[in-house]
């Protein structure tokens, strides 16, 4: 029935920002762009592997204010093959980590960064004791 996650969507305040982080830092690829019913440009599609996109809206003005505690959208995670190469790359591109590399309660090595709207993202590598690599609870 349902196959896997085919994309993530947000709308972001300045469209030429948030291609550079995705694509140019990040390294996705630029896939294809919807316009709308006038032929303006509605929306870009960011390929992250293969029918697994991030899809970046037009249009933004407003950001609700951060709050520990609202129901929604927390973050995105990336998972990665080492947690070590991906921060110093973010570095070496002038992003901010906002949490250096560090192991997680899973085991996991985690670092956080925000993208240029604010959103958080989480970039993970996956430890063989990890309960993502085995199907197991975290106690």
């Amino acid at each position: 029935m349902i196959k896997g996650i085919g994309h993530l969507a947000l709308t972001v305040k300045d469209m030429e920002k948030s291609l550079q982080f995705y694509c140019e830092i990040l390294g996705f690829e630029r896939a294809f762009d919807i316009l709308d019913d006038e032929g303006n440009p509605w929306i870009e599609y960011i390929k992250v592997a293969p029918g697994q996109f991030i899809e970046l809206f037009y249009g933004g003005k407003t950001k609700d204010k951060p709050e520990n505690d609202k129901i929604g959208f927390n973050h995105l995670c990336l998972e990665v093959t080492d947690i070590h190469q991906i921060a110093n790359h973010l570095k070496s591109k002038g992003v901010v980590l906002d949490v250096e590399p560090m192991r997680g309660k899973d085991y996991n090595y985690q670092c956080w960064v925000k993208d240029p709207d604010g959103n958080r993202i989480e970039f993970m590598q996956l430890d063989p004791r990890s309960p993502h690599m085995n199907g197991k609870n975290i106690k």
